[in-house]
């Protein structure tokens, strides 16, 4: 038998509901560039990295909803999230995308970087199929790219460090734009 979660589900439209009626508090555990792009609107941006300071921080309050983008990493974290809040803690269901399933509005930024991760992602698979071909089109010394890239993969996923992603987040396109 499994233990209960930390955290009770709470679908969309309930959560929509009870969002109306300003009886909870939503805190996305998205990063900052994935919520800066797309987000439910009054959701409070607190990534995993820093929620258990701030959570600490903002004290007690009406009950509090987490979510992410398809609810994997909420599950994740469940009793990590629930341990730093004071009151009732729920989880929704599914993430953002059960609430854009449900049709319900969301903020989106078009203008905002795509998510870092995504942009990482395309990169490496871009570089991955250009130097597939040009092993099987121009020289077979070239398969070396796929390999460097392979590699960074595995030492990012060991280590936590992606190197591609700390080149591509000092792009002039993922710099915050003071205006």
């Amino acid at each position: 038998m499994n233990a209960p979660s930390a955290l009770t589900p709470m679908d969309a439209k309930t959560l929509a509901a009870k969002l109306a009626k300003g009886e909870v508090t939503l805190i996305d555990i998205r990063e900052t560039d994935e919520f800066a792009r797309e987000h439910i609107k009054g959701a409070h941006s607190m990534p995993m990295s820093i929620v258990a300071e701030e959570l600490d921080e903002l004290g007690p309050r009406t009950p509090v909803v987490f979510h992410c983008r398809s609810g994997v990493r909420t599950a994740q974290n469940c009793d990590a999230l629930a341990h730093h809040v004071k009151g009732e803690a729920y989880v929704l269901t599914g993430g953002i995308d059960a609430w854009k399933a449900a049709n319900l509005p969301v903020s989106i930024n078009k203008k905002a970087p795509l998510e870092l991760m995504r942009q990482v992602q395309i990169t490496i698979g871009t570089l991955s199929l250009i130097g597939v071909l040009l092993t099987l089109f121009v020289n077979i010394n070239f398969i070396a790219v796929p390999a460097f890239l392979g590699a960074g993969l595995v030492f990012a996923g060991t280590t936590g460090w992606c190197g591609m992603a700390k080149l591509l987040a000092i792009m002039p396109w993922n710099r915050p734009h003071l205006a």
